[in-house]
C-alpha cells in the first residue's frame, strides 16, 4: 500500500505545467529519433543534454526518461511503411510489418506495434515500480568487492552480446575504460595522462564523448557515404488503423509473451532492445503452428518483437535506478543526467530522493499513454519525415552537436575534443568496431575504478583474500567463464577441422 501511495504523490507531482509539456517533448522527441535513421536515441540525448541544465532534476530526468522509451515506438513506423528501421530493435519488424503494408494491411501493423508497445511498456513499467525499490534493498547489503564484480561482470556480457566480435568488444570496452581514466584520481587525487594539459585535468565528459561517437560519427557517415535519395512510404489512413478480429486474437499472446520475455532480457547487460525484438520472434516462429508465414506478413512477427523492445527498455531502468549502474549507452546518458544534477541513482536514491524517483515511475506511465495517442493518428507524418533531405537534416545537427559540446563546460577545447573524437569513431566503425561498448566503458570506469581501489584497500592489497566474499567469487568466476567463452570458439573450429581431417 506504501507503493501504490507514493506513486499516486509521483502522479500528483508531475501534473505540473512545465513536467508534463517535458513529458510530451521527450516521447515526441523520442518517436522522431526512432523515425530517422542515423542519430540514434544515444546520440538525441546526448544533444539535449545541455538543454537540460536550466531545469529541475524531475523535469529533465522525465525528459530523458521519454526520449529513451519514446524511440522505441517511433522504430516500427518507418519499418513497416518504408522497410527502413530508425532503431536497431526495429530491425525485425520489417520482414513481416512492410510485407503486411505491402498486402494493404499497414494500419493494422501499425496499431498492432503501437497497442503492443502501449501494453508491453505498461506491464514493464509495473514490474519496474515493485521490483527497483526491492532490489535496491537488496543491493544495501553489497560492498565494494560485490559491486566491483556485479560491475566487471556486466562489461564482460556486454562485450559478448554487442558487435559480431566479441574479441572487438572487449578493446572497445578496454579502450573506454583507458579514456575514462583520464583526469584527476577520485580516490587519491592524483592526475592521469593529462599531459599538462589543465582542460585534460578535469577528464573528458561523457556527453561530449556520447556527442562524438553517436552524432559526429553518424554525421560524417551521412556526409561521405551515398544515400538513399527515393524513398517510397506506404500511404496508410486513419480509417485504416483498426486489425480485424483475427488479427487482434493472433496478436494478443505474443504481446504478453513479448512483455515478459522482453523484461527479463532487459536486465541483462547490452543491446536489450534488439536482443529481446530478435528472441521473441524466433520463439513466435517456432512455436506458431504456422511458421511459414513468418517473412511473408505474420501478425505475430510484429506484435512480439515490438512488445519485448518496450518492455526491455522499462527493464534497463531497474539497474541503473536500484543500482546505479548502466549498462548500455542510453543508461549511460541517464546516469550522466542523475549526475548533472545532483543526484546518485542507486540504492540510496529511493531514501534521500524519493520524490523524484516516484516522479519519474509516474511520468512512465503518462508518457506511455501519450504515445499511444500521438502515434496512432501522426504515423503518416513521422514517415514523411524520411523525404527530409540529409543536406538540410545533417546542417541543423552539426549546428546542435557543436552548441551542446560547447555549452557543456564554455570551452572550445571540448569541440576540439568532440571533433577528434568523432572522426576516431568513424574510422574504428569502418573496421567493424561497435561503439556501444565504449561508450558504457567510458561511462563505468570511474565507479569500475572506484570500486577496485576500495577492494583492495579492504583485502590490504592481497586479492587472494576475495575468497572472504564468496558472493564476489561467484560473480567473478561466472565473469572469467564469460571472458574464455570467445576465445575457446578458434579451439573448437580447430578441433573440428582436426577430425575431418
Amino acid at each position: 500500500m506504501d507503493t501504490l501511495a507514493l506513486l499516486l504523490d509521483g502522479f500528483v507531482q508531475c501534473f505540473t505545467l512545465e513536467r508534463l509539456l517535458s513529458c510530451v517533448a521527450g516521447v515526441v522527441v523520442g518517436t522522431l529519433t526512432g523515425v530517422l535513421p542515423g542519430i540514434g536515441v544515444t546520440g538525441a540525448m546526448a544533444l539535449l543534454l545541455p538543454i537540460s541544465f536550466g531545469m529541475d532534476a524531475t523535469t529533465a530526468l522525465i525528459l530523458f526518461a521519454g526520449i529513451y522509451y519514446g524511440a522505441m515506438y517511433g522504430g516500427s513506423t518507418t519499418s513497416i511503411l518504408v522497410n527502413l528501421p530508425g532503431e536497431a530493435a526495429s530491425v525485425i519488424t520489417c520482414l513481416d510489418g512492410n510485407q503486411m503494408a505491402k498486402k494493404g494491411r499497414a494500419g493494422a501493423a501499425l496499431a498492432i506495434s503501437a497497442w503492443g508497445s502501449f501494453i508491453a511498456g505498461t506491464l514493464g513499467i509495473v514490474a519496474l515500480t515493485f521490483t527497483a525499490e526491492k532490489i535496491a534493498s537488496l543491493a544495501l547489503s553489497f560492498r565494494s568487492p560485490e559491486y566491483f564484480s556485479v560491475c566487471l561482470l556486466g562489461l564482460i556480457i556486454l562485450t559478448n552480446l554487442t558487435g559480431k566480435n566479441p574479441l572487438k568488444s572487449l578493446l572497445m570496452v578496454l579502450m573506454g575504460l583507458a579514456l575514462g581514466t583520464i583526469g584527476m584520481d577520485d580516490v587519491f587525487g592524483t592526475s592521469r595522462f593529462d599531459f599538462g594539459n589543465m582542460f585534460l585535468m578535469r577528464g573528458i565528459e561523457f556527453g561530449i564523448v556520447a556527442m562524438a561517437v553517436f552524432g559526429i560519427n553518424e554525421l560524417l557517415g551521412t556526409l561521405l557515404e551515398p544515400q538513399e535519395e527515393n524513398i517510397h512510404i506506404e500511404k496508410v489512413k486513419l480509417r485504416e488503423l483498426y486489425p480485424n478480429k483475427q488479427e487482434w486474437k493472433r496478436s494478443f499472446t505474443p504481446i504478453l509473451r513479448g512483455s515478459v520475455l522482453g523484461f527479463l532480457i532487459g536486465l541483462i547487460p547490452g543491446p536489450a532492445g534488439t536482443l529481446a525484438s530478435f528472441s521473441s520472434y524466433a520463439l513466435e516462429k517456432k512455436i506458431s503452428k504456422h511458421p511459414e508465414e513468418f517473412g511473408h506478413g505474420a501478425i505475430e512477427g510484429v506484435a512480439g518483437p515490438e512488445s519485448a523492445n518496450n518492455a526491455a527498455s522499462s527493464a534497463a531502468f531497474v539497474p541503473l535506478l536500484s543500482l546505479g549502474l548502466p549498462f548500455a549507452p542510453p543508461s549511460a546518458l541517464l546516469l550522466t543526467a542523475f549526475i548533472t544534477h545532483g543526484i546518485q541513482p542507486g540504492p540510496t536514491l529511493f531514501t534521500q530522493h524519493p520524490d523524484v524517483f516516484w516522479s519519474l515511475i509516474a511520468s512512465m506511465y503518462i508518457g506511455n499513454v501519450l504515445l499511444l495517442i500521438i502515434n496512432l493518428p501522426m504515423v503518416g507524418a513521422f514517415a514523411s519525415l524520411l523525404r527530409c533531405p540529409a543536406k538540410i537534416l545533417m546542417p541543423v545537427v552539426m549546428v546542435i552537436t557543436f552548441t551542446g559540446a560547447f555549452a557543456t563546460n564554455g570551452t572550445y577545447f571540448d569541440i576540439l575534443i568532440l571533433i577528434v573524437l568523432g572522426a576516431l569513431a568513424y574510422i574504428i566503425s569502418k573496421f567493424g568496431y561497435s561503439m556501444a561498448p565504449l561508450a558504457v566503458g567510458i561511462c563505468m570506469s570511474s565507479t569500475l575504478e572506484q570500486r577496485f581501489q576500495q577492494t583492495m584497500i579492504m583485502l590490504r592489497g592481497d586479492f587472494s583474500n576475495i575468497v572472504r566474499f564468496p558472493i564476489s567469487c561467484v560473480i567473478l568466476g561466472a565473469a572469467l567463464v564469460l571472458l574464455l567463452l570467445p576465445l575457446l570458439k578458434p579451439v573448437r573450429r580447430y578441433l573440428k577441422h582436426s577430425k575431418e581431417d
